[in-house]
């Protein structure tokens, strides 16, 4: 399954990327495939492992913050995997280039 999450403190105008850094290093070590964005993070996975993951970093940061947001994105396909590079690999070889990153 291909999961895009939106995690952030409320309240803060400015200066979260070291609260999102924290998120994404909780991302990094699941072994998890993902991909940052400046908008979120795209994770893929079985739906259980990425839920208790995200549960984990819905935590970290309640730690510190009293309210938190949190928006989720699922796509799955039953016996697909590899579409997190699978689909922009696709987009590239119909441009015939790869798109800037």
């Amino acid at each position: 399954m291909l999961f895009e999450l939106s995690l952030f403190p409320l309240g803060k105008s400015r200066g979260m990327s070291g609260d999102v850094a924290r998120v994404v290093e909780l991302i990094d070590n699941s072994g998890l495939p993902y991909q940052l964005t400046c908008m979120g993070t795209m994770i893929e996975g079985e739906w259980e492992e990425v839920i208790e993951l995200i549960g984990r970093c819905r935590r970290v940061l309640l730690e510190k913050h009293d309210r938190i947001y949190l928006l989720l994105k699922a796509d799955e396909l039953k016996g697909r995997t590899g579409r997190l590079q699978g689909k922009v690999k696709s987009v590239e070889e119909k441009l015939g280039r790869p798109v800037r990153k």
